[in-house]
């Protein structure tokens, strides 16, 4: 049952269709330092990068929430890969006109 669970928990990473991104959402997602670091970090790199693979001045569990906002704001993609999460930046529908 617990496999069923993290199964479960990573179908249900929720990201916002392109035509559902609001530029509010995006400015308040980049407004914070660490998550601004995160953005430049991931539009610098070529691949999908884990979580815990930035180099931020915040917890795990701190981290974790940052990606959820860039995540809910439509400016990050993250794919579970075994205990990890993968993620990229949507520059495609960032970059999308309005």
């Amino acid at each position: 049952m617990h496999g069923q669970a993290t199964s479960t928990t990573a179908e249900a990473i929720h990201h916002p269709e392109r035509e559902e991104i609001e530029l509010g959402a995006v400015l308040h997602a980049l407004s914070d330092p660490v998550r601004l670091k995160i953005v430049a970090s991931l539009a610098s790199r070529p691949d999908a990068c884990p979580t815990g693979s930035f180099d931020v001045p915040v917890t795990k569990s701190t981290c974790t929430h940052h990606f959820k906002v860039l995540r809910e704001a439509g400016i990050v993609r993250q794919r579970p890969e075994g205990t990890a999460r993968l993620n990229t930046l949507r520059r495609e529908d960032l970059d999308a006109p309005a």
